[in-house]
């Protein structure tokens, strides 16, 4: 499987492209314009959550490639409600998005030809979403686990021991050799975060 990797926004937050299936995960802010540099077309984009620099261009996107989106049911007010952030205090508006069908967890979800389990893994925030394929064992996680760290919780609809409870029973089981692309920082694997991760031990 190719996969490109884009960073962008103040947060510096990760997007994956498939470009064989034209599938995105998640969309940071200057998205929009790297996906043209590159001469990329988006078929599918799924959203892991719903929080600002992970949709930042998601709108934007739906627009010029005219891509279905795809996310948790949870995530639907901090999407689809351009006042939302600036309802917890925060300085952003979001371009709403239209949504084209609601994920739920399931063993195998086709988006584009490619097989994903959707995992469901609150805490982070609701409607916190991975999707896992097994052939290449690569789980895109968002921000759910990181190299070192796991997705804070301290923000609306964050909760620590659901968060850990979700990492132990739903992403630890699926093998020390899953290789983790997170929305923040380097790669990693869930062997080296079960036996180093600070946060889980």
């Amino acid at each position: 499987m190719q996969i490109e990797t884009f960073t962008g926004g103040i947060f510096d937050t990760n997007s994956f492209f498939l470009p064989e299936s034209g599938i995105l995960i998640d969309a940071p802010q200057d998205a929009a314009a790297w996906l043209t540099r590159e001469g990329h077309r988006v078929k599918t984009l799924l959203l892991t959550h719903g929080h600002i620099d992970h949709v930042w261009d998601a709108a934007a996107i739906q627009r010029i490639h005219g891509c279905r989106v795809a996310y948790h049911a949870d995530t639907e007010p901090m999407v689809t409600q351009a006042d939302f952030f600036r309802n917890y205090g925060f300085a952003w508006d979001v371009e709403p998005i239209t949504p084209d069908w609601l994920l739920t967890e399931t063993p195998s979800q086709l988006v584009e030809g490619v097989h994903f389990q959707v995992l469901l893994v609150p805490g982070h925030c609701d409607g916190s979403l991975c999707f896992f394929e097994a052939v290449e064992r690569v789980l895109f996680g968002g921000d759910v686990l990181f190299a070192g760290g796991v997705g804070r919780w301290d923000l609306p609809g964050g909760d620590r021991d659901l968060l850990f409870s979700g990492i132990k029973s739903k992403v630890f089981p699926l093998g020390d050799d899953v290789t983790v692309l997170p929305g923040h920082g380097p790669a990693t694997k869930i062997g080296i975060e079960r036996s180093t991760n600070p946060y889980l031990a």
